[in-house]
């Protein structure tokens, strides 16, 4: 869509408003709404000015100032504005230099992308997410010198069995019991069929929704596989939309990782292959049905896990999932059919198109467009060093004895050993300076800062518990 074409499809639509967004170091969408008439051509080579001290991770206060570069081509009319809007995902650059941010995610993933072209290893890396999510009714929670609690509730909840609902019908999905169920038991069918027909309305292909294992409300929407920048962007309007449509009807979202204690916790398993001139390079007659240059990708991928986590599981919740049991895949290890494993070979279909490594470490926390790129990276460099991925785990890890089990590598236990892992493990990240030192040394030093120190200076609730008494 040129600038020309953009001003033509909002008068379409009805439009006197577009509203432009753009994400944060972290993975959150923001976004500031201009009246149409105070754009013209010129605006998406320009850009519109911001403060960017104010921007999570970004400029210090005394340069301060970025522009934002609207994307003509990433033009939707967004489905949660009263009147027509218009929505286009913004590019950010220094107003200076004219150079692109380098610490702007979605640069980061276009420079991922320029780089897999380089290496003529392939020109497109698709990826396919699987982000779960909860849908509550009710959120509360505090932290403060005297008091720190949280309390969730879900009409779904399976604690709820005994409460006075005037009448209480049952059909609470038990712990760990949600997968699949019918209904009345799966009572957000039609939210979730109204998040998917938004997705569908943006052009977004979605291949199936579902109750997930956990109970009071967990969900999966998956969509089809998608060429990274694409699929980083679809993620943005992903969240955005399943957070809306449930505050439409009353209900909270969340995509945090590990919500409810002793249920499972939220993961977004990726898939990601690599392609060249419109054909899979992952099929072959290796391991699995895979190519020896899909072996060494992988080998990339669980070499450089830890690391890699440090984007892909962002969190200190994020590693309250990441503990023994639940499907936890913290054993990086690749297998065909083993869901602990960090790797894991779909083999649901002989196609060599559907022929992809499934990375299922990652949860739906994190920012798409570095996590992405950096899977990407770590299999790209698997591929040029012709990294072994060990030999796979096929067998039940239930049956295995812990003297068995030592001998496999495991993604690291808190968010602090996962940064500790990056900053010592990044040299891949940084080849053809799709990650910069400066954007790897602020997400440690924010991540540090912001939520590691903070989770250790204060009590946590099941310390009185266990020593108020002492």
């Amino acid at each position: 869509m040129t600038p020309q074409e953009f001003f033509a499809f909002c008068k379409k639509h009805g439009s006197e408003m577009v509203d432009l967004k753009f994400v944060d170091l972290l993975g959150t969408w923001q976004h500031c709404s201009f009246p149409l008439d105070t754009w013209d051509a010129g605006t998406f080579k320009e850009g519109v000015g911001f403060d960017g001290s104010s921007i999570r991770g970004w400029q210090s206060i005394h340069v301060s100032d970025m522009l934002a570069i609207p994307l003509a081509e990433t033009a939707k009319i967004d489905p949660f504005f009263k009147e027509p809007t218009v929505s286009v995902i913004a590019d950010i650059k220094d107003p200076v230099s004219k150079q692109e941010y380098t610490r702007d995610p979605r640069h980061v993933a276009r420079k991922a992308i320029g780089y897999l072209t380089e290496t003529d290893v392939a020109d497109t890396c698709y990826i396919g997410p699987e982000p779960e999510f909860f849908i509550f009714d009710e959120v509360r929670y505090e932290q403060n010198q005297h008091r720190g609690f949280y309390e969730i509730d879900s009409v779904e909840g399976a604690w709820n069995t005994a409460r006075f609902e005037e009448p209480n019908l049952g059909y609470k999905p038990s712990f760990k019991g949600g997968y699949f169920p019918v209904s009345p038991t799966d009572t957000y069918h039609d939210l979730r069929g109204e998040m998917v027909y938004e997705m569908r309305r943006l052009g977004i292909t979605v291949e199936a929704h579902h109750h997930e294992v956990g109970t009071a409300g967990q969900s999966e929407i998956d969509m089809k596989f998608a060429p990274l920048l694409d699929m980083a962007d679809q993620m943005m309007w992903y969240k955005y939309i399943v957070k809306n449509v449930a505050k439409r009807h009353g209900k909270t979202v969340t995509f945090m990782p590990k919500p409810i204690f002793q249920d499972n916790g939220s993961g977004m398993h990726t898939h990601i292959s690599l392609w060249k001139k419109g054909k899979p390079l992952f099929p072959g007659d290796k391991y699995a049905g895979l190519s020896q240059m899909a072996l060494h990708a992988i080998g990339g991928l669980l070499k450089h896990a830890p690391a890699i986590l440090a984007f892909a599981a962002p969190t200190t919740n994020s590693y309250r999932r990441l503990v023994p049991g639940f499907e936890a895949p913290i054993n990086l290890v690749m297998s065909a059919r083993n869901r602990s494993a960090a790797v894991r070979i779909p083999m649901y279909s002989e196609s060599p198109k559907a022929k992809r490594a499934e990375f299922r470490c990652p949860d739906p926390s994190c920012n798409p467009y570095l996590t992405f790129s950096a899977m990407l990276m770590a299999m790209l460099d698997g591929i040029q060093n012709k990294t072994d991925p060990g030999k796979p785990l096929d067998r039940d890890i239930y049956d295995m004895t812990p003297k068995e089990l030592e001998k496999y590598r495991h993604t690291p236990g808190a968010l602090e050993e996962a940064l500790e892992a990056l900053e010592k493990d990044h040299a891949f990240l940084t080849k053809g300076g799709v990650f910069t030192e400066d954007l790897i040394d602020t997400w440690i030093e924010y991540k540090m800062e912001n939520e590691v120190s903070p989770m250790r200076q204060r009590p946590h609730p099941h310390e009185f518990h266990l020593y108020y008494d002492s």
